[in-house]
C-alpha cells in the first residue's frame, strides 16, 4: 500500500489551495474542480476535510465523474491514463486537475466541458 493512500485529504488540501492561489486562481475554483471530479457538494467536501478522511476513504465515497477518463497527461513522471492502480489513478487525476488550474487553463477545459 502506498503512503499517499493513508494520508489525509485535509493535510494536502491546503497545499492545493496555496498552489492555485500563488498562480492567481481561487479556492472556490479549486473546490469546483474537486467537486466535479468526485461528485461531492460543498458540504460533503467540507465534511471530508473536517473529519480528516484518508485519500482511500475520500475516493471510496466519491462518485467519480464519467468524463474523468478524459484526463490525460503526465503527473510525477507517469501518464495518468496508464496508471494501473485505480486509487492511485484517481489521486493522480486530482493532481492533474490542480496542475491545470494552477497553470491558468480555462475552467471549462479543466472540467472537460
Amino acid at each position: 500500500m502506498h503512503r499517499i493512500f493513508t494520508t489525509t485529504f485535509a493535510s494536502v488540501y491546503p497545499l492545493y489551495v496555496n498552489k492555485v492561489e500563488r498562480k492567481g486562481r481561487t479556492s472556490d475554483e479549486l473546490d469546483e474542480v474537486i467537486e466535479w471530479l468526485t461528485g461531492f457538494d460543498d458540504d460533503e467536501l467540507r465534511r471530508h476535510i473536517d473529519e480528516h478522511t484518508t485519500f482511500e476513504d475520500f475516493f471510496a465515497d466519491a462518485d467519480l465523474n464519467p468524463n474523468a477518463t478524459m484526463i490525460t497527461g503526465v503527473v510525477c513522471g507517469m501518464r495518468v491514463e496508464q496508471i494501473e492502480d485505480p486509487l492511485m489513478q484517481k489521486i493522480r487525476y486530482l493532481d492533474k486537475l490542480v496542475d491545470e488550474l494552477a497553470k491558468g487553463r480555462p475552467l471549462q477545459k479543466i472540467l472537460r466541458a
